[in-house]
C-alpha cells in the first residue's frame, strides 16, 4: 500500500483524518477480495479534499460489472465501512482496474465535445441519464469550456443538460 497527496493539501488534521478513512477502506476491501479469492494491490491517496482508494490489478472486471454498477455499489459499501469505523460521512471514491480514471476521461472528452456543438448551434443538448460522478465529470468539462449546464429529472434517470450562453 502507498499514500500519497495531490496538490491541494488539506491542512495536517484532515488530512490526517483522511488518510485514517483510506486505511480503513483499504482493510475492507483487502478482507473482500480475500473473501472473493481476487488478487489486487490496494492503493492509497488524498485527492483534493477526499480519500481515494484504487484496486489494481488484473482480471477484476468482476468488480466494475458491465456499466460499472458493481464499482459504485462496492464503492457505497466500502464508504458505510468508513462511516461505521469513524463515525463521520465520507466522500471516499473508489476505483478498480484504473475504470473511474477512464472513465473520467470520456466524460471530460463529451462534456467538451458537448459545449463545442452546444456553441456552434446555440441549441441545449440533453444527454444520456448518468450517475452523479458522471455528471459532476461532465458538469467540470462544461464549466471549463466557459458554458452552464443543469442536471434534470429523478434518478436513476437523472442527466445533464448543456445550455448555450
Amino acid at each position: 500500500m502507498s499514500a500519497q497527496t495531490t496538490s491541494e493539501e488539506p491542512d495536517e488534521d484532515e488530512l490526517t483524518r483522511l488518510e485514517e478513512e483510506g486505511e480503513i477502506a483499504a482493510d475492507y476491501l483487502e478482507g473482500l477480495l480475500d473473501i472473493a479469492d481476487l488478487d489486487g494491490d490496494i492503493d492509497m491517496d488524498v485527492e483534493g479534499d477526499r480519500a481515494s482508494v484504487s484496486i489494481v490489478g488484473t482480471g477484476l472486471d468482476q468488480l466494475i460489472g458491465s456499466s460499472g454498477e458493481v464499482l459504485e455499489a462496492l464503492q457505497e459499501l466500502t464508504r458505510l465501512a468508513v462511516t461505521r469505523e469513524t463515525g463521520e460521512r465520507t466522500r471516499l471514491m473508489l476505483d478498480v482496474g484504473g475504470h473511474r480514471a477512464a472513465r473520467r476521461a470520456a466524460l471530460e472528452r463529451l462534456g467538451s465535445e458537448t459545449a463545442r456543438k452546444v456553441k456552434e448551434t446555440g441549441e441545449p443538448v440533453k444527454l444520456a441519464p448518468m450517475s452523479p460522478f458522471e455528471r459532476k465529470m461532465v458538469h467540470d468539462a462544461v464549466a471549463a469550456a466557459g458554458l452552464r449546464s443543469e442536471s434534470e429529472g429523478e434518478e436513476p434517470n437523472r442527466r445533464v443538460v448543456v445550455l448555450p450562453v
